[in-house]
């Protein structure tokens, strides 16, 4: 266990997340009192082991002052390691005094460890969104380079894929008038069963079948009060997930498509996607149903193309049932297919990734994302982590350089990428897509360039502002039952959400 203390608990999130990057696994504890502060230091450059060594300290301890952060690390032995940076709060931004701060960790923790981290020291989800807004704010390429490296810490790879993506991602978005629209989420949370690494808000459709007609009368009532909202601007994406939203039957899902397209209008839509997700929850009646409303991008995700690991992470179907369901989509007309799969999931190695990427080129998906093994704290592989220790995988930049290749030889350009907390080696999830086949609302959401209006269960809404800039978000409840028996004070809160939102704007 790694204990920390802080003389200022504002910036524990920033501490932790960096401290666990390092110390993957490892139990990090707050704690209210340090044995050893940083006034009981003695000298200021002791290790007690050679530097390159991975060792971890036994507590670590930051002290804001009025001129300077402070950190000193307390190993074992009762060495350790002090180091200071100058720091004044009242003349920089926040954003300025923490990038000090991670700054001055990092460089620390990589100095004992003797390691590098890819992405340097960001530890939000959307590395992307700081280059993107380089690139609006017209930098070159090198000044972009020297920014992140400077600033940040992030590898020239790192930087390399992030000016690929927000270059894609800045020429999709100029064919969108994305500043006038918004997105529509519905949200389905069944799912035929729940996988060992998944935390995602989702209910079995065998324990919650009698739930399912009460929920769909829930949630048709809050797309009558969602298409009211913006009488005045344009509809961009509709996105269907989950959950997976093909558990539910082909009378329910044509019910629902139905009455989405009913309300609102779809004149100005350029993406109609719907996660089929588990190929066990696919039939060809439910494919037809989405052609017949127009749907026009699907994703089918094997995850992994090895029995052994589907046995493994709980998912109830066979490779050959993923094949089949692929097959039958494109028998249906459906000419826009994703298909996920996650690198890093326990018992796998190098060969097991190239195995599934070889079966996925034979099925020749229009895009492919690619999801680095994030452990959630809610997920049962984290909650039962003793029982997967033994089968963690130690190669995964092994593997997604494997991914990298694949994509490149198969011509897959990547247009996403977006991060989790607590993900193997450090590394990323990529979106890879064919031109014309690129997943518009994965950019509009990771890059938060636009209002989503999220309905169901567990859905989170953002209202996006884009003069002045802010962003504010309003989610629903994530239970089922709670949906259903609280849906008109949902709807009631979401309909304050929105006039404070106008009522901002008219003030501006």
């Amino acid at each position: 266990m790694i204990h920390i203390y802080l003389s200022d608990k504002a910036y524990e999130n920033d501490v932790f997340q960096i401290v666990r990057m390092f110390y993957p696994g490892e139990e990090v504890k707050l704690s209210e009192k340090s044995e050893e502060t940083i006034e009981d230091r003695e000298t200021g450059d002791k290790r007690g082991e050679e530097a390159g060594k991975k060792i971890k300290p036994e507590g670590l301890s930051v002290s804001f002052e009025t001129d300077k952060i402070s950190i000193l690390l307390v190993f074992q032995n009762g060495e350790k390691l002090y180091r200071t940076a100058e720091a004044c709060f009242s003349q920089e931004t926040k954003s300025q005094y923490k990038n000090k701060l991670k700054r001055l960790l990092y460089g620390m923790l990589s100095e004992v460890t003797g390691q590098e981290l890819p992405w340097g020291i960001l530890t939000g989800v959307r590395p992307t969104k700081l280059v993107f807004q380089m690139i609006e704010d017209e930098l070159g390429e090198e000044e972009i380079y020297h920014n992140m490296e400077t600033e940040y810490f992030c590898s020239r790879e790192k930087i390399s894929t992030s000016i690929q993506i927000a270059k894609r991602e800045r020429r999709l978005m100029q064919e969108i008038d994305y500043q006038n629209g918004y997105s529509l989420y519905i949200g389905i949370p069944f799912c035929p069963s729940t996988c060992l690494y998944c935390s995602f808000t989702s209910y079995s459709i065998e324990k919650f079948s009698d739930h399912v007609e009460e929920y769909l009368k829930a949630i048709e009532k809050e797309i009558l009060y969602g298409a009211t909202v913006f009488p005045d601007k344009k509809l961009t994406c509709v996105y269907f997930g989950g959950g997976t939203p093909t558990t539910l039957s082909a009378e329910q899902l044509d019910r629902l498509l139905g009455c989405v397209k009913k309300h609102f209008d779809f004149t100005y839509v350029k993406e109609f996607c719907v996660e089929a997700g588990r190929p066990d929850s696919i039939t060809k009646e439910k494919l037809q149903v989405l052609k017949k409303w127009g749907v026009n991008r699907i994703s089918i995700n094997p995850q992994s193309m090895q029995q052994k690991t589907l046995d493994l992470i709980g998912r109830k179907h066979t490779v050959e049932q993923i094949k089949e369901a692929f097959a039958l989509a494109r028998e249906t007309g459906h000419d826009n297919i994703n298909m996920d799969m996650i690198i890093g999931l326990p018992g796998e190695d190098v060969s097991d990734v190239s195995d599934t990427l070889a079966q996925i080129r034979k099925l020749n998906p229009d895009s492919l994302t690619v999801h680095t093994l994030a452990i959630k704290r809610a997920a049962r592989l984290n909650m039962e982590r003793e029982n997967y220790i033994a089968m963690r995988p130690t190669d995964v930049h092994s593997m997604q350089e494997a991914t990298v290749k694949f994509a490149r030889e198969n011509a897959y350009l990547s247009y996403y990428l977006y991060r989790q907390k607590n993900m193997a080696d450090n590394l990323e999830n990529i979106g890879y897509a064919r031109d014309h086949k690129e997943g518009l609302y994965n950019i509009l959401i990771m890059e938060e360039l636009q209002t989503i209006l999220a309905l169901g269960a567990g859905g989170m809404t953002k209202y996006v502002s884009h003069h002045p800039h802010y962003i504010v978000r309003e989610d629903n409840v994530k239970s089922v039952t709670e949906y259903i028996t609280r849906i008109d004070e949902l709807i009631e809160r979401k309909r304050k959400f929105f006039k404070e939102q106008r009522d901002c704007y008219l003030r501006q």
